[in-house]
């Protein structure tokens, strides 16, 4: 017999209303009084880190240029150096809040590669720990995240704190 799965809060965004613009240009942006509403956990010169709205994992974020480029040869040098000083950062402190097991670190550049937002290319931080594949995604192609993203925000927010 199968049992139902609720998960009320998809409603939110099915109703919403869908940006026309770019939110990864948009919410670095904002001000820093906007971060938690955006999921801004830090804010570098070139580059941000922000929770993912729609995570793998408890802790998993995007480190994102502020630059709006699909191509990593368009950034330049000191993009590329910013983009990946942010990436560094945010693999300690995903380590050092969450202590996972091990990490994927990874990109999709381009639609047919996974990419959401394809037109602003960024790189996935997803903390991982042995079994946290359980069954939901092989029999309901569905995610069981442990942690909201509040908890998330104040946690790895104050991670990021004097680094």
């Amino acid at each position: 017999m199968q049992q139902p799965l609720w998960a009320p809060w998809r409603m939110e965004f099915i109703r919403s209303e869908k940006p026309t613009g770019c939110i990864f240009c948009e919410f670095p942006a904002a001000p820093p009084s906007e971060d938690r509403k955006n999921l801004l956990v830090h804010r570098g010169e070139h580059a941000f880190t922000c929770l993912n709205k729609f995570p793998y994992n408890s802790g998993h974020v995007m480190v994102i240029p502020r630059a709006h480029v699909s191509d990593l040869g368009a950034l330049g040098a000191a993009e590329w150096t910013g983009l990946q000083d942010e990436l560094r950062r945010a693999v300690d402190v995903v380590k050092a809040v969450y202590a996972p097991e091990g990490l994927n670190v990874g990109m999709n550049l381009g639609k047919v590669a996974g990419a959401g937002i394809a037109d602003h290319l960024h790189w996935h931080v997803v903390p991982r720990w042995g079994g946290d594949n359980n069954f939901m995604p092989v029999l309901a192609d569905v995610r069981v995240v442990v942690e909201a993203l509040d908890e998330a925000w104040r946690r790895l927010s104050a991670g990021f704190a004097g680094r």
